[in-house]
């Protein structure tokens, strides 16, 4: 049975009861006629080709309370799209596949770009970032939950404990994050318990004590890429184009959302997903490049909020993170034995020099820009700003869908 644990910052809700899924879903298909809900897949092909896919879609397709499946499909050729396209027929929901590479969006970044704005790199952020404004724009949903595609042990439960604090009319959140135990043979989630919490400890020990700090250490597992949230609050939030995305849709979080209105939610048992390579002496592939960016948002997050980080202040912190994380490591052993798991302690401490490497990285990046690469333009700065283009988008999602012409 899971803990109760709260940790003041924020509501924690949890797994209780594991065999409640069917009454959720029954609340949920009753919440969901006053406020529809709409699912996002940010995808790339190539998940369409392996075996989390199909489980994903097996599982949605007994999910009655949905009022859309957007897929934000990039890397993908005409060929593909179309195959994507097929891969969802016979739902029992609407699914609208955004085809981010194609011809019709492609003329709209232009247009973006024409008028200041950014759309930001091809990735996930972008792909994000397009799906929310074309439900925005469409109007019929009033709750956006996502998940990512490559998740191997998919299960409704965790689509289902993720939209119910939003859905639920008689609680009061606007956002919630998803999180869960990553356990196999072993422990798994390096980024999260080997560089995201002992860096956020260890800024706390060279900033002090700051609520945005405090806030985006409270979250149980802030990698993870499932969260739900109101139409209005997406409408609202700016987006990282890079791999610090879940790091910086907190910290727009924390900005634009009052901490009552902030939920974490337990969604299942255990999860696993496509594991990312350390790519130790490669800055631009893996979970080191996925530091560099992650460290570089958390600076960036800090400058925002008016802390001045010196280059003393940069060198301690990165001191300090090797002593942090070091302890962590040691925790984590004591966990593995107790619980007769396999650990590869030289494995962890070879993760945490390739994780101090992209610290430094990250550091010596915020020093020679703080200001770094802009973060996608919320939807309502679109609006303001170009008044026909979410409709543009809408036009072009339904005639890629439809077969016309390009």
């Amino acid at each position: 049975m899971s803990d109760i644990y709260q940790t003041g910052a924020f509501a924690t809700l949890h797994r209780l009861k594991p065999d409640s899924l069917s009454r959720i879903e029954r609340d949920l298909k009753t919440f969901s006629a006053d406020h529809p809900i709409a699912l996002v897949l940010p995808a790339l092909y190539s998940e369409f080709l392996g075996t989390s896919m199909p489980l994903i879609r097996e599982e949605l397709s007994k999910v009655d309370y949905l009022s859309e499946i957007v897929v934000a499909l990039g890397q993908a050729g005409e060929a593909e799209f179309r195959h994507a396209q097929s891969f969802f027929t016979d739902m029992p929901v609407d699914v609208r596949i955004i085809w981010t590479d194609g011809p019709r969006v492609s003329r709209l970044f232009q247009a973006l770009e024409a008028n200041g704005l950014q759309a930001g790199a091809e990735g996930k952020g972008r792909a994000c970032w397009l799906a929310y404004g074309y439900i925005i724009a469409k109007g019929r949903a009033d709750i956006i939950a996502l998940h990512d595609c490559d998740i191997k042990t998919y299960s409704r439960e965790i689509l289902a404990r993720l939209c119910h604090p939003i859905a639920n009319p008689y609680v009061d959140f606007a956002f919630c994050k998803g999180y869960y135990s990553r356990v196999t043979d072993r422990i798994h989630a390096r980024a999260t318990r080997l560089y995201v919490t002992p860096l956020l400890r260890s800024l706390q020990t060279i900033v002090g004590h700051l609520p945005v700090l405090e806030f985006l250490d409270s979250f149980r597992y802030p990698l993870a890429g499932e969260f739900a949230m109101s139409a209005a609050v997406a409408g609202l939030n700016r987006i990282p184009g890079d791999w610090g995305l879940e790091i910086g849709v907190l910290a727009e979080i924390f900005r634009n959302v009052s901490l009552k209105r902030v939920c974490q939610s337990e969604l299942c048992e255990n999860y696993d997903h496509k594991h990312q390579p350390l790519s130790a002496g490669d800055p631009v592939a893996g979970l080191l490049r996925m530091t560099v960016d992650i460290g570089k948002t958390l600076l960036r997050t800090l400058a925002a909020e008016g802390v001045a980080l010196t280059d003393g202040a940069l060198k301690a912190l990165q001191a300090r993170y090797v002593r942090i994380a070091e302890d962590t490591i040691s925790y984590h052993h004591a966990d593995a034995m107790l619980n007769g798991l396999c650990f590869d302690r030289n494995e962890e401490e070879q993760a945490v020099a390739a994780f101090a490497n992209g610290l430094q990285m990250a550091c010596e990046c915020y020093w020679s820009n703080p200001m770094g690469i802009k973060l996608i333009p919320n939807w309502t700065r679109v609006a303001a700003a170009m008044p026909a283009l979410p409709g543009q988008l809408v036009d072009a999602v339904e005639a890629d869908n439809c077969g016309g012409s390009a």
